[in-house]
């Protein structure tokens, strides 16, 4: 398996790809008119060197591809600067006291607000692997390359680095908060408004949805119930993230109340985790007894490349790493590449 950067001639197979997807999965809707002005954006983000001296609106995304069929498996990416061309809105829970001192009683209410707190940082956006590929360490693979590719190109990214989780729909892929929530304000079903979020963006929102604060006591149970829950399929996501530092602060999705996870850049385990060594030699698995199995990436920007294989670290600091993965990665002894171990 291989991880590389996406280019525009992916569009039809990302559109077979993303006609399967479940609902909830904003960053890659089915629409070929929103998809080739996303791969247009990735190639426009990964020709852009040097560093730009403030975080621009960019999206790095990324295809796991299957060498032996050439087909997509999975996909992954980044997108900086959210929020600064359109709209970016999140719910952010917080408490609230009245206090009566002639009645002589408390109230503490539960409360929502609109907010736009992750405006300019780094969103984590369209994790999905395909179930036949869903078994190993591939899903581990897909998941922490993105880090390595942040840690490598740290000035490409906010200091702040952030991911929404899908939240719980039911078996009809209908969401109880959208239904006793947004619903009441734009009248049509939770996979639609999703859809014309993903396709248009959140600017209907800020039109048409109330500033006030929403009280969590006004609300069905059913709706409350699953504010910050992730979806079934989600959870196992989740679960990486935190492993990764990533917490959950009380901001969630305006949609499907599914809980955001935030860290920040420099305290993520794998970008603090990752190395770079120079290769010493290429050798077969069989020459690699001593060695671990890691992550390895090319540490190129504009054609950035990911394998798993064994790489063994020598005490001068080179390293000698597997012949599948150089040949993968198009790698020579003397060049370097960055690596992490994998779980």
């Amino acid at each position: 398996m291989i991880i590389r950067s996406a280019r525009l001639s992916d569009l039809p197979a990302l559109m077979d790809l993303s006609s399967s997807l479940p609902g909830g999965m904003t960053s890659m809707p089915c629409n070929q008119d929103s998809w080739q002005k996303k791969l247009q954006l990735v190639e426009r983000s990964f020709s852009a060197r040097p560093a730009p001296k403030s975080i621009d609106e960019a999206i790095y995304f990324f295809i796991l591809e299957d060498p032996i069929s050439g087909s997509i498996a999975g996909t992954c990416g980044m997108h900086t600067g959210v929020g600064l061309n359109k709209p970016f809105y999140n719910y952010k829970l917080s408490r609230h006291m009245s206090k009566s001192e002639q009645l002589g009683i408390t109230v503490n209410s539960n409360t929502l607000n609109l907010c736009n707190d992750f405006t300019g940082e780094t969103e984590l956006v369209s994790l999905f692997l395909k179930q036949e590929y869903r078994q190993g360490k591939i899903g581990q693979f897909l998941s922490r390359t993105r880090f390595m590719f942040i840690r490598d190109f740290s000035d490409f990214f906010a200091k702040t680095v952030f991911a929404e989780i899908r939240g719980w729909l039911d078996a009809e892929g209908n969401s109880p908060f959208w239904d006793n929530l947004g619903k009441k304000f734009f009248d049509m079903p939770f996979l639609k408004a999703d859809f014309i979020s993903a396709v248009n963006g959140y600017q209907f929102i800020s039109d048409l949805m109330p500033r006030f604060p929403v009280y969590l006591e006004l609300l069905p149970e059913e709706a409350v119930n699953v504010i910050g829950q992730p979806n079934r399929d989600s959870v196992a996501a989740k679960k990486i993230l935190e492993r990764e530092g990533f917490q959950y602060q009380g901001l969630v999705d305006i949609f499907d109340a599914g809980p955001v996870v935030q860290c920040e850049q420099n305290r993520i385990v794998s970008v603090t985790d990752t190395q770079d060594y120079p290769v010493r030699d290429c050798l077969a698995d069989e020459q690699l007894q001593d060695a671990v199995d890691c992550i390895i990436s090319n540490r190129t920007f504009d054609d950035f490349r990911a394998v798993m294989g064994k790489v063994l670290v020598h005490s001068d600091g080179s390293a000698s790493v597997c012949a599948t993965a150089t040949d993968a990665l198009n790698i020579q002894p003397g060049e370097r590449v960055s690596t992490l171990v994998l779980r």
